[in-house]
């Protein structure tokens, strides 16, 4: 079962299935946000897919007109904001079997002539995916910010006025409510660009956190149960109508360095991300991108990310700021 959020033509939120055809979203009754049937899905140890079955009604809308009409919301949002935390893991996928070879043949070195990135990669690839219940090597990982980074599906992302590049980055995410007594309760999946400054990031490692903070994007649609071990799909840049790069992609565990066990516990493990009623929301790591072939990306440009697991393909724009790069003064009190 796939979820989406979006606004009826008033403004009114809703919550719905995607039907079997892709075509039509079944809205669910006395639903405006995912986010309250999971917690109440949590309390009553539902799934959440017997509970949105038992909520359909006879409304429907035409998943066309809500694409084209840009009424689409995240799949999974806080009502407020700042409980939502956005955050991600990186150096966590296998890539292609071609780049798969090539880093075997890096990763034969000794460890002391290993860059700290390899290093990190290669300690996925040796103790990423433990028994179950059991802890594994922790992975890298980044900070993106709340819920004010997150922009709709079919909306632009911004390129900042102080930013080198951006670019997106094909990812998998976990959308996770906290329970009431702080049990960290995973919603669902859904497709997510990331989205970074990668020039940035090249000058130096060290400036990563900078690249990441940056707005984002996941969905449209919601996928309830468990990750497939395998996900292929297939991401395009599209300018002015035309493919400038297009690429297939590899997810699942099948295809990462860690499980999503281990992803999870070593997010989950400090206390403050257990908090009851925040949103999490966790990328999993890139499986591809752009700028993985040096393509500048420019105002206009429109990213699009699909797999057939997934429904509709998320696609955003690429977005002018609407703000110079000005010196930001602080007042001292």
């Amino acid at each position: 079962m796939r979820l989406v959020q979006f606004v009826d033509r008033d403004g009114t939120r809703k919550v719905a299935v995607v039907s079997d055809d892709g075509a039509t979203l079944r809205v669910l009754r006395q639903a405006q946000r995912v986010y309250d049937l999971a917690l109440e899905a949590g309390r009553r140890k539902l799934a959440l897919s017997s509970l949105a079955q038992d909520r359909l009604g006879t409304e429907a809308a035409s998943y066309d007109e809500v694409v084209s009409e840009r009424r689409l919301l995240p799949p999974l949002d806080h009502s407020d904001a700042a409980r939502s935390l956005i955050t991600g893991t990186g150096l966590s996928h296998l890539g292609s079997a071609a780049a798969r070879d090539s880093m075997h043949v890096k990763l034969k070195q000794d460890e002391s002539q290993l860059t700290d990135s390899m290093k990190i990669f290669k300690w996925g690839l040796e103790g990423g995916k433990p028994p179950p219940a059991g802890i594994g090597v922790q992975p890298e990982w980044f900070y993106k910010g709340d819920g004010d980074c997150v922009v709709a599906p079919e909306r632009p992302l911004e390129l900042p006025a102080y930013a080198l590049d951006g670019g997106e980055e094909v990812e998998i995410v976990g959308c996770y409510v906290i329970g009431d007594n702080g049990e960290p309760l995973r919603v669902g999946f859904a497709l997510g660009n990331e989205y970074a400054d990668h020039v940035m990031e090249r000058q130096n490692y060290l400036y990563l956190a900078h690249s990441k903070l940056r707005q984002c994007c996941y969905g449209p649609e919601l996928l309830l149960g468990e990750l497939p071990a395998s996900v292929t799909g297939e991401a395009r840049l599209v300018r002015k109508g035309e493919v400038v790069w297009s690429d297939s992609w590899l997810s699942g565990e099948d295809n990462m360095a860690h499980s999503i066990a281990n992803l999870e516990h070593h997010h989950f493990k400090y206390r403050e991300f257990r908090r009851a009623g925040d949103v999490h929301v966790h990328f999993f790591g890139a499986a591809t991108g752009s700028f993985t072939k040096n393509v500048k990306t420019e105002i206009g440009d429109v990213f699009e990310i699909a797999s057939p697991i997934f429904g509709r393909p998320l696609r955003n724009a690429l977005g002018a700021s609407a703000q110079a790069n000005a010196f930001v003064p602080v007042r001292a009190l």
